[in-house]
């Protein structure tokens, strides 16, 4: 049995595969979107979330699930407006969305994704 670990620290890893699947840790806005409304923070959230898909070799196409937390829910639509655009057609993952405190005042989404991985 193999379990791949992706930048691990201390407290958690910001992935880790196991069977060809890989569970992604929590991904927020980078600190340049952070004092952005609620669609610019999901933007940089999911080019985040693009870049750890690359880094341990899977894509959009082979997401397996996703949660979303948010902070506020009535930023339900605006942050379905920008994932729609994201997610490709004939490939939306299973998929919850909830609200939740976030781990800084200043962040209003968050999301955890598992992912098949091929390579």
């Amino acid at each position: 049995m193999t379990i791949e670990r992706h930048d691990t620290k201390a407290r958690m890893s910001r992935a880790v595969i196991h069977q060809g699947v890989a569970y992604l840790c929590g991904q927020v806005a980078g600190p340049d979107a952070r004092d952005g409304d609620i669609k610019e923070q999901t933007q940089s959230m999911l080019a985040r979330v693009d870049a750890l898909l690359k880094e341990i070799g899977s894509s959009r196409e082979q997401l397996l699930s996703a949660t979303i937390y948010l902070k506020d829910g009535s930023d339900f639509a605006a942050m379905n407006e920008v994932w729609d655009a994201w997610v490709p057609e004939g490939y939306a993952p299973a998929r919850t969305c909830v609200c939740a405190p976030m781990p800084a005042d200043e962040l209003k989404v968050e999301i955890t994704v598992t992912t098949a991985v091929t390579a």
